[in-house]
Order: C-alpha cells, then structure tokens, then sequence
C-alpha cells in the first residue's frame, strides 16, 4: 500500500459508465475480488483505487468506469457477498433433510456468516475493516430486513403455531438479532483453550434460538412443511432485493448516497 496515495475521497471522479459488453461484468467481477483481498489485509479506510487497480492489473481510470466514487465500489463488493451469503443459506436449507425448520435456518445462516469475513464485518458494523464505510451506512435496508423478518418469516410462523406465541413477533426480532450478535461478537474474546469451531458454535446458536422459539411441542408434518415455505420466501425475497441491487451496482457509475448493502 503507498502511504503517498492522494485519499480516494478526493480523486478525479469519471462520470461515463463502461461500454456494455461481455467483458464488461467479467472485468468488474475481478475488480470486485481485488478490492476483497485488500479490504480485509488493509481496511476500507487505507485502501485506495490506485491500490485497487494495482491488484486487479487495471487502469485507475477504467475502475471510474465502473463506478463512480470508492464508496459505489465497496458498496458493490458488499453487496455481491450478501448475494453470494444469502444464496449459500438458500442452497444449504433447501438440502437439508430436516427441512427448512427454524432451527435449520440459523444453522446454515450462522455458518454462511461465519464463512463470509465482510459479511460478518458489516453484521457488526466493524470500522476496523469497514472503516467510514461502516460509519455512515444508513439503517434504511436494516428496518426493512427487521420487518421483513418479523412480518414475513415470523408472522407465517406464528400463524402455524411453529413457534411461541407468548411473545410478541418484535420481541422475537430482538431475542434473534441479540442472540446473534452476541455468539459473533464474544468469539473473538475468548481464550483459546474455550473457542470453537465454526460448525459447533452454528449448531449451539441454532439450538439457543430453537430453545427461545420453540412453540414447546414437536412440529407436526404440516407445521415443517408450512415452516420450510415461510423460511424459503423469506429467502427468495432476500435474494430477489439483494440481487436487484447487486445488479444496480454493476450497470451504474453513480450510486450518490445508496451504498446500503
């Protein structure tokens, strides 16, 4: 990385998108993973387009082609490991021989986060890797995932009885989110003789939600069925709107503020 970079926030912008073509999404793609290698080595806040370029054996201009600001770029490199997390979760559960139960979901979620560095670093908003980026993401797209969450998935699940009704679906949402923060944010602190393996802490955090959920009798055929519909619309959904802006990023120079993931 060269300490002399002029900052990135103040370089000469392009406005022109790059020509269309089929080398057009190859080319962004591999942009795409040199900007990966570096963010997770350096930061947001210390890597520069110029490195960028370096790494992905580009000009610095024809990144400007493809987007417009360094925050366009991440924001595109965020946005395809959401599609890629949401896609592995999709597949996983889909799989899985005891279908898309609850349980199941936070599995295969928790191990596809686990798996995804800058996924895990956007879920816990961490500026060491995100950096500036992290600090002015706006909470739009999280309400949206929240009540999307507590609508959708959670709301065809207790309609069907598949979970505890005792406690209000917003409640739910924070006994989800908290647990989940909270299995990912401790493992780092813990001593090494007390850390564990990716798999075993998905299937104790798996078990923690099931435990917190669980309508307190066994799901019958039609409850797992009505459970693995809601569980894989609530997916569908998530990967239609992950994908749509995926796709916005790839095809557009100029995102202005909308660097949501």
């Amino acid at each position: 990385m060269s300490e002399a970079m002029p900052s990135p926030d103040t370089e000469p912008r392009a406005g022109r998108g790059a020509p269309p073509g089929p080398g057009r999404e190859e080319r962004a793609h591999r942009i795409l993973d040199a900007a990966a290698e570096l963010i997770l080595r350096w930061g947001y806040d210390k890597t520069t387009i110029d490195d960028i370029a370096r790494a992905a054996g580009v000009a610095k201009g024809t990144i400007y082609l493809h987007w417009k600001s360094r925050e366009a770029l991440f924001a595109a490199l965020l946005r395809r490991d959401r599609v890629a997390m949401l896609e592995q979760v999709r597949a996983g559960l889909a799989a899985d021989a005891d279908g898309a139960t609850p349980r199941s979901l936070f599995r295969h979620l928790a191990l596809a986060v686990m798996t995804r560095p800058l996924m895990k670093a956007s879920l816990l908003s961490d500026a060491e890797v995100l950096g500036k980026l992290i600090r002015n993401k706006p909470t739009v797209q999280t309400t949206a995932a929240m009540r999307s969450l507590s609508e959708v998935y959670l709301g065809a699940l207790r309609e069907h009885g598949a979970v505890r009704t005792d406690l209000s679906a917003v409640e739910q949402v924070n006994v989800i989110t908290g647990t989940m923060y909270g299995f990912f944010m401790i493992t780092p602190r813990m001593p090494e003789d007390h850390r564990l393996s990716g798999e075993h802490l998905a299937e104790l955090l798996a078990d923690t939600l099931h435990r917190a959920l669980d309508a307190g009798r066994p799901l019958t055929p039609d409850q797992t069925a009505e459970a693995t519909g809601a569980a894989l619309a609530f997916l569908d959904e998530a990967l239609r709107v992950a994908r749509e802006r995926l796709g916005l990023s790839l095809t557009t120079t100029d995102l202005g503020e909308d660097y949501r993931q």
